[in-house]
């Protein structure tokens, strides 16, 4: 028998039938087995959902988690007692009895619990466990499964066994044209539609599109946009997990090195890449909150274990943080606390397993409600200007239909919250407006909305012991009235008027060049223009921006208070009406056969002759011989039709326009 297949059989012998302590990140032994891997496909499931689905967020109401029962028993024994106060737990296992008897040897009791008695290779639950999405917003609650991208066959059955214990449908992207390889600890979600994960999704599927990858998660997890970010250097299995966090629908947990150090840089790019390309499903900034990424002994990645405290999970008003080091878990679990106000927020000494590449969210999966009901809300925050009452607006969805909804309110939360009936104003959109507030008052609200079928969900989910906050000021805030721009050759001027203004310390001038490449978007700061600090009189302002190069642009403005709080205003673009140079450019493609196109520019109008030359200077053909305005231009060589006596070999193409002249090489391949 061959040594190299018999290596592989005996190692995934092994790995099917007896291993249980397998790493996070792929063994040696399997990165052979990966190579001819074929995972196990249930055909029945492999077609999508018939109808639109979204995928549930962290935060939503759980009926449980899943974990899986081999390895690192201590620390799923403590998850088991903090999760199974709030929500089921479903322990995947070999045998129950030995694991009660475990939980009840630590003083942990046997309640809320559900034992999957199936085989499985690896703790690592959240890569491989089913996806809980909804069709519609709120309906029917479905399974939804991806190709593990280990070859661990039993793990990648889980899902299926899951879904026939919990007699859910369940749909899978395991056979072409949906086949993805993907996994759970490279992806996140808003549950409105937007994904987070690492270029990973991309590396793992080489025989798909960005594209097709895009299209497959919007078919099965209802995915409108897709975001993804580099890869880190250091992070060996490019989770986005072990640095990132959505806490809420606009809210990021981003883990944070010292400058320069380990996978600190990457980070940040990654994090201002988000910032400058992207809004929250609400149309506003990300809220960024920042968390230290531990050292072990001192030591950060390489030279240290990978310790993070972004590998969290939130279990309904739960959040199980992993910990590792007093000195440092003290400082992350006061940040938790302080950025999810009303959550009880415990830790599990995680040292252990971090050396295998994984923590708390790495072994644990979420398992949604049967009947969700759905609140969209984007929450009143921070200072808000009004002399008027104050509109609380929310989108509620729920199988059954809602029955009620209503705000609760108080300006003390020392006293009672007061209650205003919501109205439904359109199809599944409902408000209440709290009475006027004199300035300075601070207002804390919470929603909640009752189903036709008995249950009743607070938006946030902690509520009343967490709600929202927001501070009522009557002062004149920066109106904008006017923002538009004007382009003359290759400058471009921006005007804007202003009604009013308080605290107003300036505006930050941004620009963004409209390139092809989207990964390339940046906002830069071009300026800074001086506010009128607070005025109740019209102000017009005005940038001129020079010596541009690119044809369109974008540009906003950063309006900035003195206490460094700002807004955006809207986004306008610009279209140069002149290119500021001759330009040749390269022919496309080169070399080529049988065709390629030449394009130039040109900042004035000439007389202009494009013409192509053998090796020899022989003119072979004339492109172009007449007047020519200002502008962008492309024409076509295609030999093959027109110049049928052209051999393979190097030519060149010369643009002359009045003094320019330029000459460039290309090759003719037959």
């Amino acid at each position: 028998m061959n040594k190299v297949f018999l290596l592989v059989f005996i190692v995934l012998f092994v790995n099917v039938n007896f291993a249980q302590d397998l790493p996070h990140k792929m063994t040696e032994e399997e990165k052979l087995i990966w190579q001819n891997y074929q995972p196990k496909l249930f055909p029945q499931f492999t077609n999508p959902p018939p109808t639109p689905v979204r995928t549930m967020a962290e935060w939503e109401e759980l009926q449980g988690i899943i974990i899986t029962w081999t390895s690192y028993t201590t620390i799923l024994r403590q998850i088991v007692d903090y999760a199974q106060d709030e929500a089921l737990v479903y322990i995947v296992c070999s045998d129950s009895n030995s694991v009660k008897s475990f939980l009840t040897s630590g003083g942990v009791p046997l309640i809320n619990l559900k034992f999957l008695i199936t085989s499985f290779n690896s703790i690592w639950v959240r890569d491989y466990g089913p996806w809980s999405v909804y069709a519609g917003v709120s309906d029917t609650l479905k399974i939804i499964d991806w190709i593990y991208n280990r070859p661990r066959p039993l793990d990648d059955a889980v899902p299926v066994y899951f879904a026939n214990y919990t007699n859910l449908p369940i749909y899978q992207t395991t056979t072409p044209p949906y086949d993805l390889i993907a996994t759970g600890g490279n992806f996140m979600t808003d549950g409105h539609g937007t994904g987070f994960s690492s270029n990973l999704i991309l590396d793992e599927n080489p025989g798909k599109t960005e594209t097709q990858i895009d299209l497959i998660m919007n078919t099965f997890m209802g995915l409108d946009r897709y975001i993804k970010m580099q890869t880190l250097p250091y992070d060996d299995i490019h989770h986005i997990d072990m640095h990132m966090k959505l806490l809420d629908e606009e809210t990021l947990l981003v883990g944070q090195y010292p400058a320069g150090v380990a996978d600190g840089p990457q980070i940040e790019a990654n994090l201002q890449y988000i910032l400058n390309n992207f809004l929250t499903c609400y149309g506003r900034p990300y809220k960024v909150v920042r968390i230290p990424m531990p050292p072990e002994n001192g030591q950060y990645p390489p030279s240290g274990d990978y310790r993070t405290y972004t590998n969290s999970i939130i279990v309904n008003k739960t959040v199980i943080v992993p910990t590792y080091e007093l000195q440092y878990d003290s400082t992350a679990l006061r940040i938790y606390r302080e950025a999810m106000p009303g959550y009880r927020v415990v830790g599990i000494n995680s040292n252990a397993i971090i050396t295998s590449l994984g923590a708390i969210h790495c072994i644990t999966k979420e398992v949604g409600v049967d009947e969700p009901v759905y609140i969209s809300h984007p929450k009143i925050s921070g200072e808000i200007v009004s002399a008027d009452p104050i509109e609380i607006k929310a989108f509620i969805k729920t199988k059954s239909g809602v029955s009620n909804a209503s705000i609760y309110w108080t300006t003390d939360t020392t006293q009672n919250f007061s209650v205003l009936p919501m109205t439904s104003i359109s199809v599944d959109t409902f408000t209440a407006f709290i009475p006027i507030q004199s300035n300075g008052t601070e207002v804390f609200y919470y929603i909640s909305a009752a189903s036709n079928s008995g249950k009743t969900i607070t938006k946030p989910l902690t509520a009343p012991d967490g709600y929202y906050h927001f501070k009522v000021s009557n002062t004149v805030p920066v109106e904008l009235l006017s923002f538009t721009a004007s382009s003359i050759k290759n400058t471009v001027t921006l005007n804007w008027i202003t009604a009013t203004e308080t605290n107003n310390s300036g505006f930050e001038v941004q620009r963004l060049k409209d390139l092809k490449i989207e990964k390339l978007k940046v906002w830069e700061n071009i300026g800074f223009i001086k506010g009128n600090g607070t005025t109740t009189e019209p102000k017009s302002y005005t940038f001129v921006d020079n010596d541009l190069t690119e044809r369109k642009y974008q540009y906003r403005l950063k309006q900035i208070d003195f206490d460094g709080s700002f807004e955006y205003s809207n986004v306008i673009s610009v279209e140069l009406d002149l290119p500021t140079k001759f330009t040749l450019e390269q022919n496309y493609p080169n070399p080529f056969n049988p065709s390629t196109k030449i394009s130039w520019q040109s900042p004035v109008g000439s007389w202009q002759t494009l013409k192509v030359f053998d090796v020899l200077g022989k003119e072979v053909a004339t492109l172009v011989n007449e007047y020519k305005d200002a502008g962008s231009y492309e024409v076509e060589f295609s030999p093959a039709s027109s110049i049928k006596n052209l051999t393979s070999g190097i030519y060149f193409y010369q643009l002359k326009a009045g003094d320019y002249i330029e000459t460039k090489k290309m090759l003719l391949i037959k």
